[in-house]
């Protein structure tokens, strides 16, 4: 079973675009769990129209704290094996699922990463390889330096999240912090092709774009300290 983790807040421009591109590569016995975090536009009601098609599909309450939180709900919520992440404007390629699930036939990969063509609000392309863009590849020191852990690509074990969570109150982004300490765990793996249109727009919730210096090396020294803390709390063991 795998569980779809989307975090969603004012998402009704693009929504529905990403939940046909899911639902058409997921199986009735597998799950979404969406987490919207007090949507004033119509985002609830399209979901909730989805649901009255697709019972696999459960709408929770978010916690109203950030982008960072509102997944940490949807994935606590998820009863699935294996665990994806979704934003609400993307758009799912063909063969998604299956490729990332071939790579955990192997039950020592915990966490895959895809490569993202990334295209603008009218999906356009911008650029053929999210990899290319931040020099791609597995690593802990690797993605310490140039992270390349991006949410909407990633999936990993139940087992990942259940060591990652609770998420750190100051961290930089959610999916930074749930690949490192994957990359702690054990084997990660990073898949190169696309299998996702990665959306940018002036709505998006993270940024293609570098710090400033003093904050980047903060964001790194916290995160050496969270892990070094979460390694004397519960180990790295799967």
């Amino acid at each position: 079973m795998i569980s779809v983790c989307m975090a969603t807040y004012n998402g009704e421009k693009y929504l529905k675009d990403q939940l046909d591109s899911i639902l058409k590569q997921i199986q009735s016995s597998d799950e979404v769990i969406i987490s919207d975090d007090g949507s004033n536009d119509s985002t609830r009601y399209i979901i909730e129209k989805f649901q009255k098609e697709y019972k696999n599909i459960y709408l929770v309450d978010g916690p109203k704290r950030g982008v960072q939180k509102n997944f940490e709900n949807a994935l606590k919520h998820a009863r699935g094996d294996i665990l994806f992440l979704s934003d609400q404007d993307d758009i799912w390629m063909d063969g998604k699922v299956e490729r990332v699930l071939k790579e955990f036939e192997n039950s020592k990969t915990l966490c895959v990463v895809h490569d993202a063509e990334i295209v603008d609000g009218n999906m356009n392309k911008v650029k053929d390889s999210f990899f290319e863009l931040k020099n791609g590849k597995p690593g802990l020191l690797h993605n310490l330096y140039r992270n390349a852990f991006i949410g909407c690509c990633m999936a990993f074990r139940k087992c990942v999240f259940e060591k990652s969570y609770p998420f750190p109150n100051h961290i930089e982004m959610h999916d930074w912090w749930i690949g490192l300490v994957a990359e702690c765990m054990g084997n990660t793996v990073f898949v190169y092709e696309p299998y996702l249109k990665y959306r940018r727009h002036g709505d998006n919730a993270s940024s293609l774009h570098h710090h400033p210096l003093k904050k980047m090396i903060f964001n790194r020294l916290y995160f050496i300290e969270q892990l070094m803390i979460r390694w004397i709390q519960v180990g790295w063991h799967a």
